[in-house]
């Protein structure tokens, strides 16, 4: 009788300590604690808080109040954990908040406002995550509750189900958590023993191998950072002293024998052999010829698998190329890899005609993407190697393309960062190469010109990284592996389709099953 008496209490949280004040204090106050779980703060035990605070939220709540309450939550969460957007557009970062938390009080309108919404408020957030993580314009995968709980007890969990599932399981948590502050001992009992269960499995889950026996599989890194101011915009001008940087880094601070060399995104950026420097420069234009003999000439004398980020215009004048290329121990050019996965309004402007109106810092010409059917791999006398370049370490199926579909013994992220005020993205992408480490199984190999550098194995750990602006080389030994995970074979498809049919549960099944519950008139 106690038991059944605390489960109605529960049911629309009016027993719960979690009721104190206006909505708008808690629904806010649930923002800021999920935001505070991200990095670079990152104290991911708050995100457990804030999701108790957003359920209990929607508990006995209008259609409207649920839509106004989750839309207030999202953005309080959303708007400081993006800020960094503003360098990009300062109009498209609230605009983009806007959308995000569209999406968000969707999810809040569809979760029931009764018991039910314990199990379809867990269902409903991983479905709005998944949508704004792949719409519109490819989606955006920042400031996620994995990345939150990458350093948690649940982290090892995206080797089976990736960053979707780690989204479950801090919902999940948060509903433990408001279940038992409710008084809901059921509920509470079942959650609880879900999330554990979850970090004991991915803990045990399997993954890779070593690529080779004994030593043959441990081969030497040295991630380049050339350093430099923070907050810079790209200049022509500027183009040689950045590729410079880099080259006297990597002459003054890699240690031979090296086996492979990875320096950051788009730092060899030339002009065109034929291009006149313009007045305003200090020094002559680095050109296309000059850039490539002088990476030659490093590959060569370090005798090292050398992979440079390059940015150039492409053969017809009418869109941009962001690749990294491979340059062998002999000096001659090998594989490269184009970026695939483009970041709207940065490298190309979708609806650009409307765009413009709002913004006169958006690119000139688009960035050409690479082919998105090709695994994501360059080809060495290492072995494979996937990458990823800059934001596509967001992105875990780019992840999956490289190290499922070419095999790629390790993984590596050239990226460029130097253009955003503060580190919140820079931390974020940090987090980022930890979950793709975990989900691949995978050593992850992260360069930068101005930070974050750094060399994560294969459970997340960060063995090494760079501070920001620093001129510095991270030199260490890393195992090529191959082999995937369950989160590499499978995909976000099981954890996508088991929120369906869990949401589905809640709303459909639901009402039937109430309608005959033993005790109730029909």
């Amino acid at each position: 009788m106690a038991q059944a008496k605390s489960e109605r209490a529960g049911s629309d949280g009016s027993g719960s300590p979690l009721r104190w004040g206006p909505p708008w204090v808690r629904g806010a106050l649930a923002g800021v604690l999920l935001a505070g779980s991200l990095p670079p703060w990152g104290f991911w035990p708050l995100a457990f808080v804030g999701m108790a605070l957003w359920v209990e939220l929607l508990a006995g709540a209008s259609v409207w109040q649920r839509v106004g309450r989750s839309a207030l939550v999202s953005v309080s969460w959303l708007g400081p954990a993006t800020v960094w957007m503003i360098d990009l557009t300062l109009v498209g970062w609230p605009l983009a908040v806007v959308g995000f938390a569209a999406m968000h009080a969707a999810a809040g309108a569809l979760v029931p406002p009764d018991h039910r919404r314990r199990t379809a408020f867990c269902a409903a957030l991983v479905l709005a995550e998944l949508l704004r993580w792949t719409w519109p314009f490819g989606g955006v995968p920042l400031a996620t509750m994995a990345m939150a709980q990458v350093s948690s007890p649940l982290g090892p969990a995206a080797r089976i189900g990736g960053p979707l599932l780690l989204t479950a399981l801090t919902a999940v948590g948060g509903v433990t958590l408001a279940s038992v502050l409710s008084g809901s001992l059921r509920p509470a009992a079942i959650g609880a023993a879900v999330v554990v269960a979850a970090g004991f499995a991915g803990a045990a889950a399997p993954g890779g191998s070593a690529a080779a026996t004994g030593g043959d599989a441990l081969v030497t890194v040295a991630a380049v950072q050339g350093g430099g101011p923070q907050n810079t915009r790209a200049d022509i001008c500027e183009q040689r002293a950045v590729f410079e940087r880099h080259l006297n880094t990597t002459y003054e601070q890699v240690e031979a024998p090296v086996d492979l060399v990875l320096w950051p995104e788009d730092v060899v950026h030339p002009s065109s052999n034929s291009a006149i420097t313009p007045a305003r420069c200090d020094q002559p234009l680095l050109t296309d010829a000059e850039a490539r003999a002088r990476l030659s000439d490093l590959a060569r004398e370090l005798d090292t698998v050398l992979l440079a980020g390059f940015f150039e215009r492409s053969p017809d004048g009418r869109a941009n190329l962001n690749y990294s290329l491979v340059y062998l121990p002999d000096g001659t050019e090998g594989d490269h890899y184009d970026k695939v996965q483009r970041v709207p309004f940065g490298e190309y402007v979708p609806l650009r005609s409307t765009a413009e109106r709002f913004s006169d810092e958006l690119p000139p010409r688009d960035l050409r993407a690479g082919p998105s059917d090709e695994p994501a791999v360059v080809e060495t006398p290492l072995g494979p190697l996937a990458v990823s370049i800059s934001w596509e370490i967001f992105f875990d199926h780019r992840a999956r393309n490289g190290v499922g579909g070419g095999d790629g013994l390790i993984l590596l992220n050239p990226t460029n960062g130097s253009s955003y005020w503060l580190t919140v993205v820079q931390s974020q992408q940090i987090a980022s190469s930890r979950l793709r480490a975990i989900e691949t199984d995978r050593w992850v190999v992260q360069a930068a010109p101005t930070g974050f550098s750094a060399v994560i194995d294969p459970d997340g750990n960060v063995i090494e990284r760079t501070g920001v602006s620093e001129s510095r080389v991270i030199q260490t030994t890393v195992e090529l592996r191959h082999g995937d995970t369950l989160a590499v074979r499978l995909g976000a498809w099981p954890v996508a389709l088991a929120s369906v049919l869990t949401l589905s549960l809640a709303l459909g099944l639901g009402r039937v099953f109430n309608r005959f519950r033993p005790g109730r008139k029909s």
